[in-house]
């Protein structure tokens, strides 16, 4: 049975590329996603990804990921700092919990540095951009690897 992993987006990360290119880059959400399908088959991992706007939106796909016994990739964006509801339904998971987040989150502006989420996190990524994603899903291949043999 080939091992699922769901990588999930939080808000305005469909504006990713253009928003704010001094702080995420220049890279589109749709070239991260073309990377992630791409390594994903590569370590034998299915993979769904995704973004929403919407906190609830969010929470539904990661009770969705826990009915499937997936991974979760995510990068709940400005959710990370508030959101309980996301929190709690990712302190839900069996299989890992990897938070990304593309800029640097211990060197920014106070309201962003102490992520919420990750409290539900196996690991953290911060600060590497885009190949975050990427490092992400090595990390979920390896945990996967480790929990099978």
């Amino acid at each position: 049975m080939t091992a699922t992993v769901h990588i999930l987006n939080g808000p305005n990360l469909n504006l990713l590329g253009v928003r704010e290119p001094h702080l995420y880059g220049h890279t589109t959400l749709a070239q991260v996603q073309d990377r992630c399908l791409a390594l994903s088959a590569e370590l034998g991992l299915r993979c769904a990804f995704r973004q929403s706007n919407h906190e609830g939106v969010l929470v539904d796909w990661v009770q969705e990921a826990r009915a499937e016994g997936a991974a979760v990739i995510i990068n709940p964006a400005g959710l990370s700092f508030r959101s309980i509801p996301l929190l709690d339904a990712l302190k839900m998971l069996e299989q890992p919990v990897i938070e990304v987040h593309l800029t640097n989150i211990h060197r920014r502006e106070a309201p962003y540095r102490d992520s919420l989420t990750s409290l539900a996190s196996t690991g953290v990524i911060c600060g590497l951009g885009p190949l975050g994603y990427e490092l992400a899903l090595h990390a979920v291949a390896q945990r996967l690897r480790e929990t099978t043999t």
